[in-house]
């Protein structure tokens, strides 16, 4: 007698979806995580929840391809009216399959992109759904970090958006990134931050503490604006690198970006 399939992990989100909302963090996937896709015999990545039209993990594949140009794209949606939606646009290296935290792949993938999934959630959901997916990525084997989980949330049509990327071992940075011309000030950012963070930004929490250093970090760069939006978030940056872990450098700040070790910005007990 045949078993019946387990059920997939997790709940349907509301599917909400548009195109190019996910540019941000898509540049930011194929730079930081570019060498480690180009090294593997097959890159596989996974779009965790696309939602009700496939259009950001077409979209993923074809970014993925310009630093690794055989990297294959599953999109992974737990609901199956989804994915038959969007089998018509399956492709070379690009399939949709029924799923959910689980990750119904054979092979361990080296990416997982979970966007505005874990919004509905609640925060104390947040560590174990990590831990299930954290699990299913590729491991760390020699020159290799192993597999990467980002996981973050943006607004409808991707100006502001804050993610946590995660390897094997668990959270390793988070990134805020935004169109610079929509940016009235850094904290406006905090309405983008992912569920594991956006109850925390109240006094006493370190992610509050950061967006305070932030907002006056933009207040003293306020004379470079006369140069541009873009030389006064820069500046910005340049001083929070005083006081906080930031991991990257001018190359990122340039595209709206600042990226911070997560062990700064964890939730205190």
């Amino acid at each position: 007698m045949t078993s019946r399939a387990a059920r997939p992990i997790g709940t349907v989100t509301r599917g909400t979806t548009n195109p190019n909302r996910l540019r941000r963090m898509d540049r930011w996937i194929a730079a930081a995580h570019g060498p480690e896709l180009r090294r593997a015999a097959d890159p596989v990545a996974v779009d965790l929840g696309y939602g009700a039209a496939p259009w950001t993990a077409v979209e993923l594949l074809g970014r993925l391809r310009t630093v690794a140009p055989h990297a294959r794209v599953v999109g992974i949606e737990i609901d199956p009216a989804r994915v038959q939606a969007a089998r018509p646009y399956e492709r070379e290296g690009l399939t949709f399959r029924h799923g959910g935290f689980e990750i119904p792949l054979p092979q361990r993938p080296l990416l997982i992109r979970a966007a505005n999934v874990l919004r509905q959630y609640d925060e104390e959901q947040v560590a174990a759904v990590w831990e299930r997916l954290c699990a299913r990525l590729a491991p760390a084997a020699g020159p290799s970090r192993g597999g990467l989980l980002v996981e973050g949330t943006c607004d409808e049509i991707g100006r502001r958006h804050v993610w946590v990327a995660l390897g094997p071992e668990g959270p390793r940075t988070v990134t805020f990134a935004t169109r610079l011309g929509s940016l009235e000030r850094p904290s406006d950012l905090a309405e983008r931050l992912p569920k594991a963070l956006i109850h925390r930004n109240v006094p006493g929490e370190p992610v509050h503490a950061f967006l305070r250093d932030f907002d006056r970090a933009w207040a003293a760069a306020a004379p470079y604006a006369s140069y541009g939006a873009r030389q006064r978030w820069m500046r910005t940056v340049r001083d929070l690198t005083a006081d906080w872990p930031v991991t990257d450098g001018p190359a990122r700040w340039r595209q709206g970006e600042v990226t911070v070790r997560w062990d700064a910005l964890a939730p205190g007990s």
